[in-house]
């Protein structure tokens, strides 16, 4: 499947229970109040940060390839009285109808692009819709492989309805070379005698500093700082998550 497809259907219901995490908004209000607005979250899915941005009166607008992911989002606004703009749209074939001061994606999203012509075609539309003297933010991180007890391993919720909602690593394939991580994921939502069962393939692709740093110069942008997610500087040697911030070149 197309990897842009894969926040669709039973994936987009169940990402939300499922989800073991949340992206804290405080770095990305900071970043957001830094540089300036209007700011631009890329790949804002559901909602997470995007929306609580919003609550606190930041400009703040979302693109997103996943319809489904979109719908999610703003049914959440209106239920919380929030006023959201948001684009269906690729990462990768941006075309949106204004610029921004901060253009930002909150978490590693950018690593869900699945090879290096997509992601330089994603750093080419961010350097098209930045304003003069705007920054972009874009968090990076080498995935470590699956380790091989959770293969299989399943986490459970429960939907609103009563349903069981499951999620599973069914395997998973690691290619050094091509620097990309499949994962197939599997996904299952049981209530009663009525059952939804979906695999897919989860594609991770990843840089070495060197390698991000070159095609954000081939997309006219140079690299200002490299930060630990605290806005810390980074150490070369340093695999973890990592901040790059962008400006036009």
């Amino acid at each position: 499947m197309d990897p842009a497809d894969f926040y669709t259907g039973i994936v987009a219901e169940l990402y939300a229970p499922l989800k073991s995490f949340s992206q804290d908004p405080e770095p990305y209000a900071a970043f957001v109040q830094r540089a300036g607005m209007p700011a631009l979250e890329l790949g804002c899915g559901d909602g997470d940060p995007l929306l609580e941005l919003r609550r606190r009166g930041l400009e703040v607008e979302g693109v997103d390839s996943s319809a489904d992911m979109l719908d999610r989002l703003r049914r959440r606004a209106d239920e919380q009285g929030i006023r959201a703009t948001v684009f269906h749209q690729r990462m990768e074939a941006l075309k949106l109808p204004r610029r921004y001061r901060a253009i930002f994606l909150a978490g590693p999203t950018f690593t869900l692009l699945p090879d290096d012509d997509a992601a330089l075609a994603a750093l080419r539309g961010i350097r098209a819709h930045l304003a003069e003297g705007g920054t972009a933010l874009v968090p990076l991180f080498t995935p470590a492989p699956t380790p091989a007890e959770q293969i299989g391993r399943v986490r459970t919720a429960a939907a609103p309805d009563g349903a069981e909602l499951r999620v599973s690593v069914v395997a998973e394939q690691r290619d050094e070379t091509a620097r990309t991580q499949t994962t197939l994921l599997r996904y299952e939502r049981h209530h009663a005698s009525d059952s939804s069962v979906v695999e897919r393939p989860w594609i991770l692709h990843w840089y070495t500093r060197d390698q991000f740093e070159k095609l954000a110069t081939t997309a006219g942008l140079t690299v200002t700082a490299v930060t630990d997610p605290d806005g810390t500087p980074a150490p070369a040697s340093d695999t973890g998550l990592l901040h790059f911030r962008l400006q036009a070149g």
